[in-house]
């Protein structure tokens, strides 16, 4: 999918529907604040959560105190949405308008959050393009959290085919320059009350090539 046409796409998901009319919504992201915490966390650290989109993340950061978070997705109406949710504390958050793939980091982070975008990248090209865009933005040392559909996860989301992952298939495709250090198999029950099967895999980004 070309980046243009997955902008089309995501912008018409987020003006054509409710932040809770899709599959991916989730009321209480406890599974990624439980990460982020779990690898050092601290209130100073940067933190960016790629195709945060309309998620919750962003006010469970906030509310907890982190002084560094930013937040990027493809579709301006999906950020336009978690910023008048969050109202007069928006202010407190970066927010970045720009496919993944095409993206030059401006500044390092210390934690890379991903839940559910990486898995939408099913062309080898976008894949490489992710992975470069992740080694330029981590620190060495630092940590990345990425959720995908599991191997008995859903084919297709959003109308889109996905690419379904264990921690070592993400792993291969991340390279050396990651350690898996940390999985968690998770069960998300859709608004709907469907259940699908998710896992978070967290790497330590190494500094070999």
């Amino acid at each position: 999918m070309q980046s243009q046409d997955r902008q089309d796409h995501w912008q018409n998901v987020y003006t054509s529907k409710a932040e809770n009319e899709v599959s991916w919504f989730q009321e209480s992201p406890a599974a990624s604040i439980e990460l982020i915490m779990q690898v050092g966390a601290t209130r100073s650290s940067a933190i960016i959560d790629i195709g945060g989109g309309a998620s919750r993340l962003v006010d469970d950061l906030i509310e907890k105190g982190f002084e560094d978070v930013t937040v990027l997705d493809v579709s301006e109406a999906a950020l336009q949405v978690a910023k008048n949710r969050l109202g007069d504390r928006a202010a407190r958050v970066d927010w970045i308008v720009a496919d993944v793939t095409t993206w030059e980091p401006p500044k390092t982070c210390d934690i890379w959050h991903d839940r559910a975008a990486f898995h939408f990248l099913t062309e080898e090209n976008d894949r490489t393009a992710y992975v470069a865009r992740l080694k330029q933005a981590l620190k060495a040392g630092g940590h990345a959290i990425i959720a995908t559909f599991a191997l008995d996860g859903p084919e297709r989301c959003s109308g889109l085919p996905v690419v379904r992952y264990d921690p070592e298939s993400l792993g291969r495709i991340l390279g050396p320059a990651f350690e898996l250090i940390d999985r968690r198999q998770h069960r998300h029950t859709t608004p709907w009350g469907a259940k699908q099967s998710f896992q978070f895999s967290v790497f330590r980004k190494t500094g070999l090539s």
